[in-house]
């Protein structure tokens, strides 16, 4: 299917933004790091891929708002303006490891409801995008979660708590309960992507808690127009208000949802 307008533009600001990222990328040790918090550092390179993302996207949607992880909230020139939810360099402890797992996070919300998502890959080039009512896509090739409905045959990805970030006792939990049923889990770093991979079927599903808007806004629209179905842990729809997050095809999801609400009743 052909990109609309706004899946195109997107795009292009996000291939504005990656050279920078892997030119940095590629002098990661000469690289400036200033403590934005516990455990979490923000890199020159995540403030110089939002500026041009911000400065990219209103040029070409003038009067539009911005929700923004280093920048905070930018309100659009009208109350119910569309705005751009933006994590600019989502996996930015693999970045400044020289880990090249990380992803430029666009979502679009409008009246409070997701309507488009671009995450795009810099070192691979890929771009996962959706629409709402128009599906999700890698590039031009239509993304659908996976087959798999046994928890026993399922490959997850997950968050770990680290400091000052999730609660690892409830995480403890639900390892427990989770560990012995699936055939494997793998925590690679960049929530984004995560839900990427379960969009396009590599992996069946996941789980995370403590994630921000941005690192989610636009996941979950790809998830969702991939045929898959994301809740917060107790099934509703308060995943961000919750920061909880659980992602996967219908019977993963069902089955996972048992595990953890059990773990954290």
């Amino acid at each position: 299917m052909a990109q609309s307008a706004i899946i195109t533009v997107i795009e292009r600001a996000c291939r504005k933004a990656a050279p920078r990222l892997r030119r940095d990328f590629g002098e990661v040790s000469q690289l400036q790091v200033s403590r934005k918090g516990p455990a979490d550092f923000v890199s020159q390179a995540d403030r110089a891929s939002e500026q041009t993302l911000v400065e990219e996207l209103r040029r070409a949607r003038p009067g539009w708002g911005f929700l923004l992880e280093e920048g905070g909230e930018i309100p659009g020139d009208e109350e119910q303006a569309p705005r751009f939810v933006i994590d600019p360099l989502d996996g930015t402890s693999n970045f400044l490891h020289g880990i090249p797992h990380f992803a430029i996070s666009v979502g679009v919300e409008h009246m409070g409801v997701a309507v488009a998502a671009v995450v795009y890959q810099p070192l691979t080039d890929e771009t996962f995008w959706a629409e709402r009512g128009r599906g999700a896509w890698l590039h031009n090739a239509r993304l659908r979660v996976s087959g798999r409905r046994q928890l026993d045959e399922a490959l997850l990805a997950t968050g770990i708590p680290y400091r000052g970030h999730g609660d690892q006792q409830q995480f403890e939990q639900i390892l427990g309960r989770v560990i012995p049923e699936v055939a494997g889990i793998r925590r690679f770093g960049a929530a984004s992507l995560d839900l990427a991979w379960v969009a396009a079927g590599r992996f069946d599903g996941f789980f995370e808690q403590g994630l921000a808007h941005w690192d989610v806004s636009a996941g979950i629209l790809l998830v969702k127009e991939a045929g898959g179905f994301v809740t917060d842990y107790r099934g509703g729809e308060r995943m961000v208000e919750r920061q909880e997050i659980l992602a996967g095809n219908d019977q993963v999801h069902s089955r996972l949802h048992r595990l953890i609400a059990g773990a954290i009743r």
